[in-house]
């Protein structure tokens, strides 16, 4: 009998299956039928971790918000955020036998700026207003960061999975882009018809302009290097084209901004322009902001062009403090950052406790027709001043010192390598970046899986590279 059962295994499993899941279904329980999708996920998840992170960086254009589905306030991203919460404790319970991370990259510059933040993370959840929130927000900084940034590091040591990633991420986001322009063609192609054409994959235009600007310096960078054929070439260059069309029908001013910042750091990288007086030149411009910061500011209350359907009209409302509702409003957010801050300048209010906080530090003369005393409409709209405000202080530095950190190893890697593939993809990765560090003086969204991918990857990625393919890069130039 038991040879005969190892004999047929297969079909004794299969029936053992059959018979729990009949059982389970008198009792009116479903989920049984989902054990042999989960018993493979986590099979993948020990054995090509890998295969899984690949999955999900493919998958993030596409996921969707379970909460935006009212299915009883679930809050999470579908599929990516389970598997990454599920890699983060894979990971955390092999780092008690042997850390999946190696040594080297573990105590690069970078990843200490970014543990120092979490650490500084963790002690202001312990200190915060909104305990429970706190911590819900800081386990899901959590798996971010582990998930793309350390282990995702791992991964990028085969350096062709790098460029690898980056098209992973922008295929599915050209369906995404022509989801959006699709919808966007059946409203005449308005500006209002921006804030929803997206969905229900990003939950709004900016945070999908966001992303799209980080991944238009890629696009273009490796769509302009010689490729094997004529079809690839061609594929390349329809995906730029396409994701710059995205960015440009998102109506996002922010990601515009964003793109002619990175075109400045792009003419710093072609002139080699040292870090040093990279650092002095912003030093000096913010010096010159706060000394003529009335003359600025009242020469900005002068414009009254309001965000339209008209591109010229839609630009020139950037700069529009005056009427523009938009402006006014994040100015508002800003505002009321600095107050909260004002009020627990060490420790913050906690981590993701800005929106259900800073009601009561608003100003009614700031106070515009789209203001709420309800947490249901965004956070700070400040990758600064969020921090700032549920972090104090240090919350603050941390995400500047990054910033800093990027820049300098970005701008180093890019004039030590040899021309090539290899600083061609940090051009890129840097430039993606950038975007980011600007976009993230007016809003935040590192708290979704959609711009978290990118950010942590390309940060991963300029690790990488520095520990393992800048030393001697001249057999991996070859054509992409």
């Amino acid at each position: 009998m038991v040879k005969h059962i190892k004999e047929n295994k297969a079909i004794w499993l299969t029936v053992a299956f059959l018979v729990v899941n009949v059982a389970l279904l008198t009792q009116e329980v479903l989920w049984g039928w989902a054990l042999p999708a989960v018993l493979a996920i986590a099979l993948i998840a020990i054995y090509k971790y890998d295969w899984l992170i690949a999955f999900c960086v493919f998958a993030t254009p596409l996921s969707f918000n379970f909460e935006e589905l009212d299915l009883g306030g679930v809050g999470f991203f579908f599929p990516t955020e389970p598997i990454f919460f599920g890699l983060l404790i894979l990971a955390l319970m092999q780092t008690i036998v042997r850390s999946p991370v190696s040594a080297s990259f573990a105590k690069h510059h970078v990843s200490l700026v970014i543990l120092f933040g979490l650490f500084w993370m963790g002690v202001c959840t312990y200190a915060s207003t909104m305990p429970i929130v706190s911590l819900k927000y800081f386990i899901a900084r959590l798996w971010f960061v582990v998930v793309l940034f350390f282990l995702t590091g791992q991964i990028f040591k085969q350096h062709k999975k790098i460029e690898v990633f980056l098209w992973l991420y922008m295929g599915p986001l050209c369906l995404v882009v022509l989801h959006s322009i699709y919808n966007l063609s059946t409203d005449s192609f308005t500006d209002m018809a921006a804030h929803w054409a997206s969905q229900p994959f990003f939950k709004d235009h900016t945070s999908y302009g966001a992303v799209l600007a980080m991944y238009i310096p890629a696009a273009i960078i490796l769509a302009l290097r010689p490729s094997r054929s004529i079809l690839i070439k061609a594929l390349k260059i329809t995906v730029a084209v396409i994701l710059f069309a995205g960015v440009i029908f998102s109506y996002t001013r922010a990601a515009w901004v964003s793109l002619v910042g990175a075109l400045g750091v792009y003419v710093i990288l072609k002139l080699k322009i040292k870090f040093s007086v990279v650092a002095t030149g912003i030093v000096m411009v913010l010096g010159l902001y706060f000394i003529y910061q009335d003359q600025i500011l009242e020469s900005l209350e002068k414009n009254e062009k309001e965000s339209s359907e008209e591109l010229v009209d839609h630009v020139e409302s950037i700069s529009n403090i005056s009427s523009d509702a938009s402006n006014l409003e994040r100015i508002n957010r800003w505002n009321s950052a600095l107050r909260m801050f004002y009020k627990k300048p060490i420790f913050g209010f906690g981590p993701g406790t800005y929106m259900f906080q800073y009601a009561p530090f608003q100003r009614a003369d700031e106070k515009t027709i789209i203001s709420t005393n309800f947490g249901e409409v965004g956070n700070a709209h400040s990758e600064y001043l969020g921090p700032l405000s549920e972090g104090g202080f240090m919350g603050m530095l941390s995400f500047v010192a990054l910033l800093i950190v990027i820049l300098r190893l970005g701008l180093n890697l890019y004039y030590r390598l040899d021309p090539g593939v290899t600083r061609d993809i940090v051009m890129a990765l840097l430039l993606g970046l950038i975007t980011y560090f600007i976009h993230g003086v007016l809003n935040n969204y590192l708290d979704t899986d959609k711009a978290s991918v990118p950010f942590w990857t390309f940060i991963a990625a300029l690790v990488a590279i520095d520990l393992w393919h800048s030393k001697n890069n001249k057999e991996e130039e070859t054509a992409g």
